[in-house]
Formats: structure tokens, C-alpha cells, sequence
């Protein structure tokens, strides 16, 4: 995992949720660890796509369980 990538990430994860970046780990679980709801997840997918200049397809963001998902699949579709 690209750790510049997931270092960004996780601060924006952070931010969105509230939380202490040191929370935010590759194995947090998005929903059950970190508390996000439907909400968070759409703005934080909105917020990636513009932060990483891409497109994160619909029907992959149900995919996306922990912050290593995100930060994996961000490193793949750069």
C-alpha cells in the first residue's frame, strides 16, 4: 500500500468523521469501526474523486469496507 496515499486518505476519512487521524487505520471498517453512515461515504467518495482525479463507479463503493480498501483501490485507478 502506498503510504502517501494512505496517509491522505486517512486524513480525510478523519476530518469527514470527526475522529483522531491515529484512529484511522488500514483494518478500520468504514461502517462498523469508524461509525460512518450513508452520508459520510457518499461525501467522502465525492471528496476522493477530486482529491485523486477519479471516478469511483457505483457499484464498487459497496466494496470499499476498510480504509486499506480505499486506499488500495485509489493506488490501482490512479
Amino acid at each position: 500500500m502506498n503510504q502517501e496515499i494512505f496517509d491522505k486518505v486517512a486524513a480525510m476519512i478523519a476530518k469527514q468523521l470527526k475522529l483522531d487521524v491515529s484512529e484511522v487505520t488500514p483494518d478500520k471498517r468504514l461502517l462498523e469501526d469508524l461509525k460512518a453512515d450513508s452520508a459520510n461515504i457518499m461525501v467522502m467518495i465525492m471528496d476522493l474523486e477530486d482529491e485523486f482525479d477519479l471516478t469511483v463507479e457505483d457499484a464498487v463503493i459497496s466494496e470499499l469496507k476498510t480504509v486499506g480498501d480505499v486506499a488500495d483501490y485509489i493506488e490501482k485507478h490512479q
